[in-house]
Formats: C-alpha cells, structure tokens, sequence
C-alpha cells in the first residue's frame, strides 16, 4: 500500500489581509476617536503594512482594530509582524508585514518534535518552505496533525495536500 502524505505550510490569504485592511480603513476614517488626528492605515509597497497616527496610544489603537479586523476573516495573528511605534517627524508610524512560509529553523523544529514524540513509522521531509509528512497509516498522520495544533509555535500551520 502507498504511503499516505500532507504537507505543513504557513500560508496567508493575500486576498483575506486585503480585505481586513480595507476593513480596519473603513472603520478608521468612521470612528469618533480617529477624527482629525491624520490616523490611517495602508498598504506601503508590496509586502509592508504603514499605520500613522499623530499619537503612540492612537497608533497602537488602529494596530488593534487591524488585529481584529484579522481575526474575524481567520488570519491567525502568528503572521503578522508588527514593530514598535517610530516617531517619524509629528506621526508616529508601525510598520507591519505578514509572515509566509516556513523557516528551515522552524521547519527542522517541527520535524524534531514529529520524529520524538509522533507516532513511529512517520517521516517528515523540509521541501522548500514547507515540510512534507508522511506514513503507511492514516490515523498516524491524524495523531501527528493534533500534536502539532496541540503545541504553541511562533508561526502559523495549516495542513495541506492531504493524500
């Protein structure tokens, strides 16, 4: 019988944080307490999130309305790299961007935690930015899949390619 495999990925719907910024946008430019105080939120180049405020506690407030923007669309917060508030000029400024794809640290970690305490006969491979698991039984990739959800890492997983 062939082996069956899935593979570990940290993987982030680029559509999803685009709607989550445009979200967090809308709510901004609605909300009372982000009046006149030049707060907003955008997209800066390709891979970078700009969030200025003309305050720390303000700019740290539409960070939080971004995070739950987010969460509500199933963006875990383990992708988002957010620095610390920069005083740039009268603003403050955060820049933010979004994790994708699994370190070889990281993913060396996670096949170390799948070779000691998995289930014997699984084999977990890095393949690029991704890790590659497999085994003869089903139930033992099942039993890898909850350790796994079951240990708290620095980054996002999602299991994909189940096969």
């Amino acid at each position: 019988m062939a082996d069956s495999s899935f593979d570990i990925v940290s993987k982030v719907e680029r559509q999803e944080v685009d709607n989550a910024l445009n979200q967090a946008a809308k709510e901004i430019s609605q909300r009372y307490d982000f009046k006149n105080v030049g707060a907003s939120i955008e997209w800066s180049g390709d891979e970078k999130i700009l969030m200025q405020a003309n305050s720390e506690e303000r700019v740290k407030a539409i960070l939080d309305v971004f995070e739950t923007k987010l969460i509500k669309r199933g963006i875990s917060l383990k992708a988002l790299d957010a620095g610390e508030p920069q005083l740039s000029g009268k603003e403050y400024k955060i820049f933010a961007s979004i994790e994708e794809g699994i370190s070889q640290d990281n993913a060396k970690k996670v096949a170390k935690i799948i070779r000691d305490e998995g289930p014997k006969g699984v084999k977990a491979q890095v393949q690029g930015d991704e890790l590659r698991v497999s085994s003869k039984s089903r139930d033992d990739l099942q039993a890898v899949q909850t350790l796994i959800k079951g240990k708290d890492l620095d980054f996002a997983v999602q299991f994909v390619n189940y096969r």
